[in-house]
């Protein structure tokens, strides 16, 4: 079962993310997750199995150029993630399907995504559900 998540299900949605995102720390995962679920400009929508919350999905409307797209506001999913014993049964793209569904709703007619060249499972998740690739970026930084 796929549901949008609500504030009742913040801790769920914390503990899932600190999966995606082992390097945030708790509270501020949650604390930026809470203020997202106080706007219009983000959803979150959990995969449950056996009444467990086994993955979630954000997505948020991006207002500023998206590579790729020529519209604005852009339907984009920030993040999605599936538990281990959970994957190979269509949760994620279930979730994504949602996240689709929302961000038609917020009067979007284009979606994209990211994710870090190196991560082939999430490159061939993308691929399988319909994405084009529409670029390829590598970053730069340096001290002033």
């Amino acid at each position: 079962m796929i549901r949008k998540a609500e504030e009742r299900d913040i801790g769920a949605v914390v503990e899932l993310a600190l999966q995606l995102w082992p390097g945030h720390e708790r509270a501020e995962l949650e604390a930026e997750i809470n203020g997202l679920l106080q706007t219009r400009e983000a959803a979150f929508f959990l995969a449950f199995e056996g009444g467990a919350a086994v993955g979630f999905a954000q997505c948020q409307l991006r207002r500023d150029y998206v590579e790729g797209t020529s519209e604005s506001p852009v339907g984009y999913l920030e993040g999605i993630f599936v538990d281990g014993g959970a994957r190979g049964k269509g949760l994620a793209a279930l979730l994504l399907e949602a996240c689709e569904w929302w961000a038609r709703a917020q009067g979007c007619r284009e979606f994209a995504s990211d994710c870090e060249l190196e991560n082939h499972q999430s490159l061939a998740f993308h691929k399988a559900c319909g994405f084009q690739e529409a670029n390829r970026v590598v970053c730069f930084v340096k001290r002033i």
